[in-house]
């Protein structure tokens, strides 16, 4: 980061407290509402073609979004580009809450709600990945992404709660109303930011928006590590889909419909991503990123398989909860070396091709999983990703040797 960029301590602390506060206001609402979607659908359909329907609208739209919003992030102004997707969500998530409360409702509505939300989050997420970069000072990256993540954790940890509240006990109309009052409030917050200024002298002038994209992908392709990087995140999100998607079609077939069950099995994992995410911010660095992927990869392998074998529901959750425990080190360890490795000038267009990669690769797999967890078990699926994962984490350590 250029020195005559660097702000004093009380400035940045003031920036960063306030951009958290309206990411967590912003992932709560989120949360609360995608939850009850994907609920709603398991528990109307219990169908893997239906989860693999609402997967793909909450991706799909985020691959065609994230190849401009990369650019958007690196040319513009990164505190509107994440306020704007904001109220563009709420306002879209306000028109179907008055359309349920009407009595007009259906699947297909809420899987193009998920489109539409989609759409929000491909163009807010390279801004909200680059600007931290630009608010912290570069030896804070750690630290901060484990505040983040702990307190994404937290919230994690409710929203489960609270859409299973609301869902159980209202409605699915109130329980994506919270997601409208979230974003107004995370809105606001974002109001009092004040953005330092951004060294844009290597930003070339007048060069069209295809030209930023291709150059995104080109200095991502000079750089064997971050194609390394993009290849081991795209091999990862793959294998993870099942658990990440499929646990609560798994939990209806196997332990019950009860809707207190799929509110047990995301609070777990939201636990065990709180205790990780503890652990990263007291540590606040790591000496070897890629050994701690290479870890938390090869974790994941294991603690998925298992759930497969759990045999019975309590030690289904704490498998579960053991598995949180790895995904913020993976994700601080997997964003900062981003963060450090990257010209600041290119971070949104890099981050953007992280986003379309995750926007791909999960689609990808549900495309994969979703139809055959209704053909085979889903314990046999969710063994069968494990075991490859393991066999997948030693490439993040070829990642290293390409670095060096």
């Amino acid at each position: 980061m250029d020195p005559t960029l660097k702000q004093t301590p009380e400035p940045w602390k003031r920036n960063i407290t306030f951009f958290l506060i309206s990411q967590q206001c912003s992932i709560f609402g989120s949360s609360v509402a995608s939850f009850a979607i994907i609920w709603y659908i398991t528990l109307e359909t219990s169908s893997g073609v239906a989860m693999t329907a609402v997967t793909i609208a909450a991706f799909l739209p985020q691959i065609i979004t994230s190849l401009f919003a990369g650019v958007w992030a690196d040319r513009y102004n990164r505190k509107l580009l994440i306020i704007i997707p904001d109220l563009f969500i709420a306002a879209s998530t306000l028109i179907l809450v008055v359309l349920f409360w009407l009595g007009i409702q259906s699947i297909p509505m809420l899987i193009v709600i998920s489109a539409v939300r989609s759409f929000g989050s491909g163009v807010q997420m390279p801004s909200v990945l680059a600007i931290v970069p630009q608010l912290v000072p570069s030896e804070k990256l750690v630290r901060i992404n484990g505040i983040n993540s702990t307190l994404n954790s937290i919230l994690l940890l409710a929203s489960p709660a609270v859409a299973g509240m609301l869902l159980g006990g209202l409605g699915i109309e109130f329980a994506l109303l919270a997601d409208v009052v979230t974003a107004l409030l995370a809105v606001g917050f974002m109001t009092f930011l004040s953005m330092p200024p951004r060294n844009t002298t290597a930003i070339p002038e007048n060069t069209g928006a295809l030209k930023d994209i291709l150059d995104g992908f080109r200095y991502t392709r000079s750089h064997p590590f971050l194609m390394r990087l993009m290849i081991i995140y795209a091999i990862v999100y793959v294998l993870i889909t099942p658990a990440a998607f499929l646990t609560p079609l798994y939990v209806e077939r196997t332990f019950g419909p009860e809707v207190w069950k799929l509110t047990m099995n995301e609070i777990t994992w939201s636990a065990g991503m709180l205790l990780g995410g503890i652990y990263v911010a007291l540590k606040g660095s790591f000496n070897n990123k890629f050994f701690v992927m290479f870890v938390c990869t090869a974790s994941f392998g294991l603690t998925f398989g298992l759930l497969g074998v759990a045999p019975n529901f309590t030690v289904y959750l704490i498998i579960l909860v053991v598995a949180g425990l790895f995904m913020p080190a993976y994700s601080a360890a997997d964003t900062v070396l981003i963060q450090e490795n990257v010209a600041e000038h290119m971070m949104g267009r890099v981050f953007s091709l992280v986003q379309i990669i995750g926007s791909i690769a999960m689609p990808l797999g549900m495309l994969i999983f979703g139809p055959l967890a209704d053909i085979i078990s889903l314990q046999f699926i969710l063994i069968g990703s494990g075991v490859l994962l393991i066999a997948a984490s030693p490439l993040v350590l070829g990642c290293k040797l390409s670095k060096e």
